[in-house]
């Protein structure tokens, strides 16, 4: 699926931030090649940078959604337990967990 002018936007935000290339592309299932067109405004034109808000966490994704997926399938065995405070616990622990942005 191609990137949307949004996705683009976001891009580069991404790259004005500093993100690693291949961070970046790992976010939208692209090779890093497309990111370079998108940076240097090939595929999409000249765009500004989505605001900070929009932009996807520094780090790789993989690393974030195995972490995430652990975190549900804990959350799922708290709800399994009628333990609904808990499950929420760590779903909201798990989500500002795999939002913070890892090193660099």
């Amino acid at each position: 699926m191609p990137l949307t002018v949004q996705d683009a936007k976001i891009v580069v935000g991404m790259n004005e931030r500093g993100d690693a290339e291949h961070d970046i592309a790992a976010w939208f299932g692209e090779s890093q090649a497309k990111i370079v067109e998108v940076i240097d405004g090939i595929s999409h034109g000249s765009l500004a940078a989505a605001n900070d808000d929009e932009l996807h966490p520094v780090g790789a994704p993989g690393p974030k959604a195995l972490r995430l997926r652990s975190d549900v399938l804990r959350a799922l065995d708290a709800l399994d337990g009628d333990d609904l405070a808990k499950a929420k616990a760590v779903l909201r622990e798990g989500l500002a967990t795999f939002n913070a942005h890892d090193a660099k």
